[in-house]
Order: C-alpha cells, then sequence, then structure tokens
C-alpha cells in the first residue's frame, strides 16, 4: 500500500509546530531581526530528526518536491507541498493559515545577514575572500594592499601569534585599502581559545649542516652558500640573505679581518665531524662575507674559522630542534610536568601537556590526536600527573613526536571555558579595532554567552561574532549555540576543518561539513568555509588539482578563507576567479542552470 501523502505531509507539519512551541522560551530571547531564522531552525532539526526517504521517494513518484533543498524556508516549503498534495486528490483547499517562511524570502534573509557580517557581495561572486593576515602585514602595508587588490574582503588576524602594537599596524593597512568603489576589507579578529599543545623537548646541538646541490651521479651541481654575519643570527632579516645564502653568525667578529678579506680568498676550518672544509668568499661588505663550499659542512657554535687576515668564530646558532620517532603499538606518556624532556630513541616516550585539566576529565579508552593527527592513540592509563597513550596510528616509518604541538582529545569533554584569561585580555582591543570577533574552540551555548557578555561589557554592540566549529562537541551543540548567538546582531559560523577532520577523522569530517552549511542555511547564517583552501598555491605558488575542486566547493558558503603564505595574492585572484565562475552553476544545494556554451550539435 503506497503512503498516503497528505497525510504524511500533514503530520510532519505538526511536528514542527510541536518542536517550535516546545523550545518557544528559546527563540523567544533571540533578537527580533532573527526571531524567523530561529524558529525556520528549530523547524529544520526537527525535520532532520526523522528518516524522510521513503515519503521523499514518494513524492518524487507523484512529480511533486522531495524536500530536498527546503532548508531556507522548511514550514512554507512543506506547505507548498501540501496544498500540491491536496491539489492532486482533488482538495483544492488553501493551505493552513500561517506565518511561514518561504525558501525565498529564507534565502532573502541569508543574504542580508551576509551582507551584514561579511561586507557586500562582489558583482563576479556571492562568496567573499578571507584572508589571514601574516606577522610581515605589520611593517609591510604594500603587502595589504596587494592582497586587497587582488581580492580580499575580509582580513583575519590571529590573536595566537603578534601582539598589540603588530594587530594595529596590520589593522590600519587594511582600513587605508580603500578604492575602486569598494570599502575597505572588513576586521576579523582570531580569539586564540585553550592551548592544547605538548610540551618542550630539550633542545639539541647548535649546529647547522649546509650542504651543496648534487646530481644523481653526486656531481655538484651547485655550490653551498653561507653568509658570515657581522651580527647575531636572529638580527638578520631573510630579505638581508644574499642569494638566498644560509645565515651563519660571526662571535665579535675583529673589524680588520673583515675588511680585510676579498674575493678569492680562502676560509679554512675543521667542522662539528672533525672534517677539514676549505670555503672561497665570493662577495664582502660591512655587514658580513658571502662564502661558498663544494662539500658539506656541519657548523657549530664556536668553530674557529682561518682567514689569510686573522682568525675568526662562530658565534651563538640556534639550537636543532628535537623530536622522538614513536611507532605504532609504543608509549607515550603525557605529564602534567612542562620541564623540557629529552629526546629519547625507545619507549615510553615522555612529553609534557600544556592543559592540566586533561589530567582531570580524559578517561581510559578515549582517543588521543597528536599533531594535527598525524599521531593516534588512545589512553591506556590516568592518573594524577601522567596520561599514557597507545600509538594506534604513525605510518609505515612511524611518525616524530615534536615539541609545541597540538593534541585533540575528541572523546573528551573538557571542563575549561572557551574562554582564556589571555583571550578576555585581548577582547578590549578587539572591540575597539575589529568588526567581528572569532570564537576558538566554542563547544557550548554557555561559551556564546560568556562573549556576549564580554562584548557587552565593552560597550561593542557593533562587533560581530563568528563560531569556530573545531570540535565534534561543538558540532552536535551547534543548533543550541546558533541560538544563543543570535541574541546578538550578526552571527556566523566557521567551518574550521582542520580540527574537525582531526576530532572526527577525514571521512567523518566529510560529512560533517555539508551538515553545517545546512544547517547554517536553515539558520540564515553566514558560513566560512575555512582550512587548506588553496593552501599549495599559497605556499608554493602551485595548486594541487585536488584543491582546485575544493575551492570550487566553497561557493556555497557565504566566505572562504584563505591561510598565509607567499604567494598569498596569487591565490586571493585564482580563488576568487574560481568563485566567479562557480557564480553562475551552484547555489548551496541546487544546480543552477545558466547558459552553456560548451557544446552545440
Amino acid at each position: 500500500m503506497g503512503i498516503d501523502l497528505t497525510t504524511e505531509l500533514t503530520a510532519l507539519r505538526d511536528r514542527l509546530l510541536s518542536a517550535e512551541a516546545e523550545h518557544a522560551d528559546l527563540i523567544s530571547r533571540v533578537r527580533d531581526r532573527h526571531r524567523a531564522s530561529a524558529r525556520n531552525l528549530v523547524h529544520y532539526v526537527a525535520l532532520r530528526g526523522t528518516d524522510l526517504r521513503p515519503l521523499q521517494e514518494a513524492l518524487s513518484d507523484a512529480g511533486l518536491s522531495s524536500l530536498g533543498r527546503m532548508e531556507a524556508g522548511v514550514l512554507g516549503h512543506v506547505d507548498a507541498v501540501l496544498a500540491a498534495a491536496r491539489a492532486l486528490d482533488g482538495d483544492l483547499a488553501t493551505a493552513p493559515e500561517d506565518d511561514a517562511l518561504t525558501s525565498a524570502e529564507g534565502r532573502a534573509i541569508l543574504a542580508r545577514n551576509a551582507a551584514s557580517l561579511l561586507g557586500p557581495a562582489r558583482g563576479d561572486r556571492d562568496a567573499r575572500i578571507m584572508v589571514t593576515m601574516p606577522s610581515e602585514a605589520a611593517t609591510d602595508p604594500e603587502l595589504v594592499a596587494r592582497i586587497a587588490e587582488a581580492g580580499m574582503d575580509l582580513a583575519r588576524v590571529n590573536c595566537a601569534h603578534d601582539d598589540e602594537q603588530a594587530w594595529a599596524a596590520m589593522i590600519a593597512a587594511v582600513r587605508r585599502c580603500a578604492g575602486a568603489g569598494r570599502p575597505a576589507p572588513l576586521v576579523a579578529m582570531d580569539l586564540a581559545g585553550p592551548k592544547v599543545r605538548t610540551g618542550p623537548i630539550e633542545p639539541g646541538p647548535r649546529v647547522v649542516k649546509v650542504k651543496p646541490a648534487r646530481d644523481p651521479s653526486g656531481i655538484v651541481t651547485e655550490p653551498s652558500r653561507v653568509w658570515l654575519a657581522a651580527g647575531p643570527h636572529d638580527a638578520v632579516a631573510v630579505a638581508d640573505r644574499p642569494d638566498g645564502a644560509v645565515v651563519v653568525p660571526l662571535a665579535a667578529p675583529d673589524g680588520k679581518t673583515l675588511a680585510g678579506l676579498q674575493r678569492g680568498d680562502e676560509i679554512e676550518l675543521t667542522d662539528a665531524r672533525g672534517a677539514h672544509r676549505r670555503l672561497e668568499v665570493e662577495r664582502v661588505s660591512g655587514e658580513g662575507v658571502l662564502v661558498r663550499a663544494d662539500k658539506t659542512v656541519y657548523w657549530a657554535t664556536g668553530t674557529a674559522l682561518t682567514t689569510p687576515h686573522g682568525p675568526l668564530e662562530v658565534g651563538p646558532l640556534p639550537p636543532l630542534e628535537q623530536s622522538m620517532r614513536v611507532h605504532e603499538g609504543e608509549q607515550i606518556v603525557l605529564t602534567r610536568s612542562l620541564e623540557p624532556v629529552p629526546a629519547v630513541d625507545t619507549p615510553p616516550y615522555r612529553i609534557g601537556l600544556t592543559l592540566a585539566q586533561a589530567f582531570a576529565d580524559a578517561t581510559v579508552g578515549d582517543r588521543v590526536s597528536l599533531d594535527d593527527g598525524r599521531i593516534g592513540t588512545r589512553i591506556t592509563g590516568v592518573s594524577d600527573d601522567e596520561i599514557t597513550l597507545e600509538v594506534t596510528q604513525a605510518g609505515p616509518r612511524g611518525a616524530k613526536l615534536k615539541a609545541e604541538k597540538g593534541v585533540n582529545f575528541p572523546d573528551t569533554h573538557l571542563d575549561i571555558p572557551a574562554l582564556t584569561d589571555e583571550d578576555l585580555a585581548h577582547i578590549p582591543f578587539a572591540a575597539r579595532h575589529a568588526d567581528m570577533v572569532n570564537m576558538s574552540f566554542v563547544r557550548s551555548a554557555e561559551d556564546v554567552a560568556q562573549l556576549i557578555d564580554a562584548l557587552e561589557a565593552e560597550d561593542a554592540p557593533d562587533v560581530d561574532i563568528t563560531l569556530k566549529i573545531e570540535t565534534v562537541e561543538a558540532f552536535r551543540q551547534l543548533p543550541r549555540m546558533l541560538l544563543e548567538a543570535m541574541r546578538w546582531r550578526d552571527v556566523g559560523v566557521m567551518i574550521a576543518r582542520g580540527d574537525l577532520a582531526v576530532e572526527a577523522g577525514f571521512a567523518r569530517m566529510a560529512e560533517l561539513q555539508e551538515e553545517i552549511l545546512w544547517l547554517c542555511e536553515a539558520a540564515h547564517v553566514p558560513a566560512i568555509w575555512a582550512t587548506q583552501v588553496l593552501e599549495s598555491l599559497a605556499k608554493t605558488g602551485l595548486p594541487s588539482r585536488a584543491e582546485i575542486t575544493d575551492a570550487a566547493m566553497a561557493q556555497r558558503a557565504e566566505a572562504a578563507m584563505l591561510n598565509k603564505g607567499p604567494y598569498i595574492d596569487r591565490a586571493v585572484t585564482v580563488l576568487g576567479d574560481i568563485l566567479g565562475r562557480m557564480h553562475g552553476h551552484a547555489s548551496k544545494k541546487r544546480d543552477m542552470l545558466r547558459r552553456l556554451e560548451s557544446w552545440s550539435l
């Protein structure tokens, strides 16, 4: 016996209205401009709590809309389909009288909210482009201008890096980028949130290995070059390194010795391995000496250099970063102590954990991921001061356990606030300078309320809020968090796919990012597609094929975020081109049938 469409649709409609009545208190707390959106969000969550596939099949068989694209106006869409189903039965009664939001009205609200939060859309694309400001932006306003000219709509300032002086300089450079009939890019400040990281590892030897380039036969094709700097290592800017040479500082060099060196002079040394090496001087200046070598040299602090004009000595070099290579089945012990640990070659590998609360909240059997998921583990033991892990994933050759790397607890509820003392200290600056605040590690409606309270305390009603969805817990709580955030003027959601993939696993992440987009459309909340968008292009100047497809998917969000990199201005241009081309092809879940010039018969 077939499905009675009218009966099923009427029952579905009743469930939506019951859900609205059940959550009337939550809906009543949101701002008036978000009231219809809050109702629609509640309707959508109620609708998706039921398996509608049998009903969808029956609707499709009857030639009716199968409810597959109704996120923006759930009740209005159901009412329209119900009226059509009744008409098929010969009942031409009008749809129930109700202030039901239609899909078209919902899309208009989303467009309004996107313009208010993210700025006006460009003529050739609806999706905006957000760009993370590199540290160099504080001292290079021309870099910011180039990025803005390439198509940046929003500048993201990451509070996890730099300081207020640098942020102010970045923001000032962004504000000066208005022109060509467009306002300056908006400014989003990213609160760092709790830092859950591995502790320090004892520094390695102060040695730098420099080797020449060789062909497959071992023949030197390009000698190594070292800039023997008259100043300390950390005082030499990258731009000052001639010919991309490696910097090796000199310890209080004798000015006469340096001044006496000439092109073609030979410098001799015994390197850190005891190997005798000869170097040829290529260039001399008041800041240092450029030398070349055809053999590998291990430079070490204190290495003596013999020159035709007197001795020189290598100054303090930065220590090598140490790590421990771990393999599947081995043990890692996370410790409450954050004292630097020695880098050992055999398990158990001990390393500190920056989050003390984890020792109270972690449970045996919970998963723990380290270094963006490069190392997967499960907890086998917990004490007041230690968490013992068994490595379950490390790759066929093992993986390096490093200091200051992220640690994720996807199965553990960590009883910590989303806003740290450091975040709270940064909010007054953000309230004065930013257009929006991105909240990291948000996991509950209470976290959202804390941010709203902090902004209200700063009398900053015009600073908007974006919720970064980084954990499975945040994903599960997203409807409640959005209803809480709707107490504020404008709210957005950033899909932070890096941490989300670590927390949920890559296969599940593909599903979660889709569901977040659907939920945001139902709430009429702008979504920002973030993490590794055109990352290869930004870093190397050449995109991968997969990330071009990923960038095209960003068209379904209201904005896409690019991270920093040497080729970031090129990445902005390419992303703008991709989003512009996709603008006529797709909108959210709908395929748009623009005229194609691809084929003819």
